[in-house]
């Protein structure tokens, strides 16, 4: 690695999101490091994006529920990062999750308890270190808990909270802990849902977003990829429980 290049680790890199974040901060001159399930998919990632940037792309094996792995994951990286940004997410099915319990928890488990752990081990190196940054992708589906996707909502809101709390205990150290809710996005995992525009970004939008909150240019600890969700989510927010509970979102 280049040693007067800042680097930066991708959780979660075989994403439409996760592949998009590492190209904008490969063109910014960083160094990138690359971390998925499925190393053959993040490889074929790698090289395109060091072929189109010219960049240092590395790519490294991590099942996100395996946390028995975690420290060993941590110490065979061949550097420890300056940031660390986490975008992995599974919605799964909701309807299924109502009634097939292991289907529940693996959604739980992957938007929640894995990246939660994770990013703890990383916390505690940086502050070892005396520096660092932490970025997790969250979702404005965890703002408000909706009958049509609340297991994946409770699971973002659990994330949600853990960033909010690792923030608040890292903040005296001068280590930074950005939340980014995206929104809706055009991806593979939202294939065949009809989006509205005005609400939906696409993967590079997101990339470019993860990139400026890292670096302190959006000016907020929480970043609404597009800023009309935090109106929207204000509004759902402040709906009276017994209203709520007669609507269909």
């Amino acid at each position: 690695m280049t040693e007067n290049r800042k680097t930066m680790l991708l959780i979660g890199a075989t994403s439409d999101i996760g592949r998009a974040t590492a190209m904008a901060y490969a063109e910014a001159g960083w160094q990138v490091l690359l971390a998925a399930r499925n190393v053959q998919s993040a490889q074929r990632n790698a090289d395109d994006i060091a072929t189109r940037t010219g960049a240092g792309v590395g790519v490294h094996a991590l099942d996100i529920l395996h946390s028995d792995a975690m420290p060993g994951f941590v110490d065979g990286l061949p550097v420890l990062p300056d940031t660390v940004v986490c975008v992995v997410g599974e919605m799964g099915d909701q309807e299924r999750a109502q009634v097939e319990f292991d289907h529940a928890a693996m959604v739980f488990r992957t938007n929640f308890e894995g990246p939660s752990l994770l990013l703890g081990h990383f916390a505690n190196r940086f502050l070892a270190r005396g520096s660092g940054s932490i970025v997790g992708v969250s979702s404005v589906a965890g703002d408000r808990g909706r009958g049509t996707n609340y297991i994946y909502g409770a699971a973002k809101a659990g994330f949600t909270a853990f960033l909010s709390g690792l923030r608040n205990r890292l903040a005296p150290s001068g280590l930074r802990v950005v939340t980014v809710k995206p929104g809706f996005v055009r991806t593979r995992m939202t294939a065949g849902m009809k989006l509205p525009g005005l609400l939906t970004a696409e993967p590079a939008e997101v990339g470019a977003a993860i990139l400026a909150a890292a670096e302190g240019k959006r000016g907020r600890d929480v970043i609404y990829v597009r800023p009309v969700w935090r109106g929207v989510m204000s509004v759902i927010g402040a709906i009276p429980e017994p209203i709520f509970k007669k609507l269909k979102l």
